[in-house]
């Protein structure tokens, strides 16, 4: 059976429509950094989807090729992820999407080493014919989080995440979003078949207990 991370962790990836906390574990990511409207066609968001699903097909198919990775096994590529932030915004401006800063990025099994994927960002380039140079391999400490399924489009997620805000609060918890812990976004429908009104989008946001 091949190996799917969304059934498999189902506390990560399958939140319910209230807000739970979560310790979420050490993670390896493909990721890929930028700046602007992720609406903007053929623009630069949409440019790094295309880098990000490069390597990691290239990775999941590498067992078909001569090249072998350690531990292999069969997997379906994990969905779309984003960290999210506007310089100098509390929270998210979501009239001002031209402003946003992200980092888009794919969780790798943990049987690919930085090594492998340095493979795939070379194999995928050649073999696509798209410059992948701007993949990096980073690995993510998220830790004390809150998270919550997001039902709807991108620009109603103000009204989750105050449902998120008051449940912290009234947990003795409060936000610990900086420079190093984000606002997470995991994508779990495909925009290009679903209607906006039913989209599943997993929002996390690191926490702190009060002192």
């Amino acid at each position: 059976m091949i190996f799917d991370f969304k059934k498999e962790y189902k506390e990560l990836y399958m939140p319910k429509k209230e807000p739970e906390i979560i310790t979420v574990p050490t993670m390896n990511y493909i990721a890929v950094r930028g700046k602007g409207n992720p609406n903007e066609k053929d623009g630069v968001y949409q440019q790094t989807i295309s880098v990000l699903y490069a390597v990691a097909y290239t990775l999941k198919m590498s067992y078909k090729g001569e090249y072998k990775i350690d531990r292999f096994f069969e997997y379906v590529v994990p969905p779309l992820e984003g960290f999210w932030w506007q310089n100098n915004v509390e929270g998210v401006d979501y009239s001002n999407k031209d402003n946003f800063h992200w980092i888009s990025v794919i969780r790798l099994p943990d049987f690919v080493k930085e090594t492998d994927f340095n493979w795939a960002v070379e194999t995928a380039a050649k073999k696509k014919k798209i410059d992948c140079s701007s993949a990096e391999f980073i690995t993510v400490h998220e830790g004390l989080c809150i998270q919550i399924m997001h039902i709807g489009p991108f620009d109603d997620e103000p009204a989750t995440v105050a449902i998120m805000d008051e449940y912290i609060k009234s947990n003795g918890f409060e936000n610990d979003i900086t420079d190093k812990r984000l606002h997470h976004e995991i994508y779990l429908s495909d925009p290009r078949k679903a209607m906006p009104a039913k989209w599943k989008t997993v929002i996390r946001h690191p926490i702190r207990k009060v002192k």
